[in-house]
């Protein structure tokens, strides 16, 4: 652990040292802890890739605000456990305006969409950015909240649908499905219902788990996104998250997308 506080440290080093360069163009480097002559030195052709394709040509695309792709962004890194690129990423998501207390309520999300050493991986790091940043528990979500108001309807259905295909194999996923996340973790107010829906489906396509996609493409797109902002999340994570798991998600989206346009 000793280990790990020290690299974190030295990451957040870095990264704070290029977001003094970059902050303004609210991209970053997309070097994460290293510099890009440290790219350089190994991968020239990465570090071009670093500042033509990303900061310059990815984070400046119009299909999705520079918040948003923070969003997007940090739910691929937490998921996928890349802790060299992520004290950059939260900088730049604070630069980009996502505040600490929204921070705080995507690691514990994804906690249950990504894995809790996923997220406590994400903490160690989180911790450190923080109180280089001089941010402290007054601007953190408290633990117990008061819930936003529960769509009874919607959960009910929600709930059968669960009840009814995994039910017979796990009782107790069910009911930890309905008491911990619907009638909890989704109804914690400091981070909105599309942003919340925003980071599910973005961890669920870094991690490739197509088949949980639609149900939270839907239930994203019924909170607020749009079907641009959605083929755009898609495009933004094959960079973060690999082409392969871009392209096995485009067909899942599609058909989601067609279904909607139908009703």
């Amino acid at each position: 652990m000793k280990g790990l506080i020290m690299k974190t440290s030295t990451f957040l080093a870095l990264a704070l040292s290029m977001g003094a360069v970059d902050a303004a163009a609210q991209t970053g480097s997309q070097t994460g802890s290293l510099s890009r002559q440290d790219v350089r030195a190994v991968s020239p052709a990465l570090e071009r890739y670093a500042d033509e394709k990303l900061a310059n040509g990815l984070w400046k695309r119009p299909g999705l605000s520079p918040r948003d792709r923070s969003v997007v962004t940090l739910a691929a890194v937490i998921t996928r456990n890349q802790g060299v690129l992520l004290p950059e990423q939260l900088n730049l998501a604070l630069d980009n305006g996502v505040k600490p207390a929204e921070i705080s309520e995507i690691i514990a999300h994804l906690a249950f969409y990504a894995g809790w050493g996923n997220a406590m991986a994400a903490t160690a790091i989180a911790k450190e950015v923080f109180a280089a940043r001089g941010i402290g528990a007054d601007q953190l979500p408290r633990s117990a909240v008061d819930f936003l108001p529960l769509d009874e309807k919607t959960e009910a259905d929600r709930a059968a649908r669960v009840e009814q295909g995994t039910g017979p194999a796990s009782p107790g996923l069910v009911r930890d499905t309905a008491n911990v996340l619907f009638r909890d973790l989704w109804l914690r107010p400091d981070l909105a219902p599309r942003d919340r829906s925003l980071v599910t489906v973005s961890a669920l396509i870094s991690a490739g788990h197509v088949e949980q996609i639609p149900y939270h493409l839907n239930r994203a797109m019924d909170n607020g996104l749009t079907r641009a902002e959605a083929s755009e999340v898609i495009s933004h994570l094959a960079y973060y998250a690999g082409w392969p798991s871009a392209f096995s998600a485009a067909p899942v989206a599609r058909s989601v997308f067609e279904k909607r346009s139908a009703n």
